[in-house]
């Protein structure tokens, strides 16, 4: 798969930073750590690759502040930027479970956009790092890594929840479990952190 290089990814976040500066840039940041460090202990996984996905999902945001319209403005940026492997990352990292109607937040984009991504849910053949990216996603607050739980409320509490976030959690689990077969641990063993950043403190500070 072409991607950016890691400093080209940096660049673009850096870049998409000053356009719209907000929480989710070091989520991404945070993302593509996760990444790397998942990938690292996967046989089959690249953790240079990761890194550059998992910063790179939420990159349509550059566009400014947007709900579900930053997927889409994410495809094509890293379409006309030559990478279509981290095009297709920024519109799959949303959908553990391929159905538009389980995203949260408003599909605030024309009918006929909103037809391309529901055919391409339909027909795309998810890659591992499609799989990584989602997983990534769904454990990584602008504070640092944190439980997948924490994450999901935190996300339900700002969008709210509807009849396909369920089916949705069991996806995001179900990669869980994937991933921590191949790699023959806790996912949350190589990601410092989570337990301060779950929980608010620090276990090693004495009473």
């Amino acid at each position: 798969m072409k991607v950016p290089t890691r400093q080209q990814a940096e660049a673009y976040l850096a870049e998409a930073h000053t356009l719209n500066p907000g929480p989710w840039v070091q989520h991404s940041r945070y993302a593509g750590q996760a990444a790397a460090a998942i990938a690292a202990h996967h046989p089959h996984l690249d953790p240079d690759t990761a890194y550059v996905l998992g910063c790179l999902h939420d990159i349509g945001r550059r566009a400014g502040v947007t709900d579900m319209r930053h997927a889409i403005d994410g495809y094509d940026f890293m379409q006309a930027e030559g990478y279509p492997g981290a095009a297709q990352v920024c519109l799959t990292h949303s959908f553990p479970m391929r159905d538009v109607r389980a995203a949260f937040g408003k599909w605030d984009c024309s009918d006929k956009e909103f037809a391309f991504v529901r055919e391409f849910l339909a027909r795309v053949e998810y890659t591992p790092y499609d799989r990584l990216i989602q997983l990534c996603d769904a454990l990584t607050l602008p504070s640092g890594f944190c439980l997948i739980e924490k994450r999901m409320i935190d996300v339900a509490l700002r969008y709210g929840v509807h009849e396909y976030v369920v089916p949705k959690w069991q996806a995001v689990f179900a990669i869980q479990r994937e991933f921590e077969q191949a790699m023959g641990r806790s996912i949350y063993s190589v990601l410092p952190g989570v337990v301060e950043n779950t929980f608010g403190f620090d276990p090693n500070t004495p009473p």
